[in-house]
């Protein structure tokens, strides 16, 4: 009974779409997150009938008999919109307003992208993550400034004692890719490139479609609560409906079994 089996795919196709719901229900606080999104796409058909197949010497078939076996998870796909802005009055805060990664480098040298602008300075003065990973390119604010200010367009000055005037100590760079939906979530608010997402391209913020920066804020999630308990309860009663077809089945084939007796 092919209905058994094509329940069966539809529970676990609503238990992905349950899975994407959680991760982003959990993930509602966290700085710099992006929804994801399951997507679905139904299975082959078995054909007991072609359209167009010759009913007479002069009609065919409008339609044909085809019987779907189901449906599949085809993408979990990342939606980069922009999360609302929140004040820290932190002023390594970064957030983007626009288009754009933040360029880090791991221990091992591997680089990754973020969108995760809270910033803090290690031991040596330069920018890094909470991880410590250090922005690309490297920025080492002196130990003595007394105030550090970040563009729109990047640019970092501090002011130390004894001077009158501002000094340019770095540029903050942005990177984007033609498809950011390809990069790999490697977790941690951490992208990596991929062969789908394309050829990182570095710039300057505010340039060539790069959004600009503003200091002492950070990106919220993206995440909205109403739609993803809303995908959360149609989630769940669409499984609960493919678990009915599943009992519906077994009972008919209880029926068949008891029409011996």
């Amino acid at each position: 009974m092919q209905s058994l089996y094509t329940s069966a795919t539809g529970m676990m196709a609503m238990q992905t779409q349950i899975d994407t719901t959680a991760n982003n229900i959990a993930n509602v606080n966290t700085i710099g997150f992006k929804q994801s999104r399951a997507e679905f796409s139904d299975l082959m058909y078995r054909v007991m009938e072609y359209a167009g197949t010759a009913t007479s010497d002069t009609t065919k078939s409008p339609t044909g008999i085809e019987v779907g076996l189901g449906v599949r998870s085809t993408a979990i796909g990342k939606i980069f919109t922009e999360g609302s802005l929140k004040e820290t009055n932190n002023n390594l805060d970064l957030a983007i307003i626009g288009s754009g990664f933040f360029k880090l480098e791991l221990p091992d040298g591997t680089e990754v992208y973020s969108k995760n602008g809270a910033f803090k300075r290690d031991a040596n003065g330069a920018m890094v993550n909470s991880d410590g990973y250090k922005l690309i390119p490297e920025i080492v604010i002196p130990e003595d400034a007394t105030d550090i200010s970040i563009g729109t367009d990047g640019i970092v000055t501090v002011i130390q004692p004894g001077q009158a005037q501002a000094t340019q100590i770095g540029q903050v760079n942005l990177t984007n890719f033609i498809n950011p939906a390809g990069l790999h979530g490697m977790g941690d608010n951490l992208f990596l490139e991929t062969d789908s997402s394309g050829q990182p391209v570095d710039g300057t913020p505010g340039i060539d479609g790069l959004g600009s920066l503003r200091q002492g804020f950070v990106e919220l999630s993206n995440v909205e609560l109403v739609v993803e308990l809303t995908d959360l309860i149609t989630g769940q009663r669409a499984y609960d409906a493919n678990s009915k077809v599943i009992t519906t089945s077994d009972e008919m084939l209880q029926t068949v079994n008891n029409l011996k007796r």
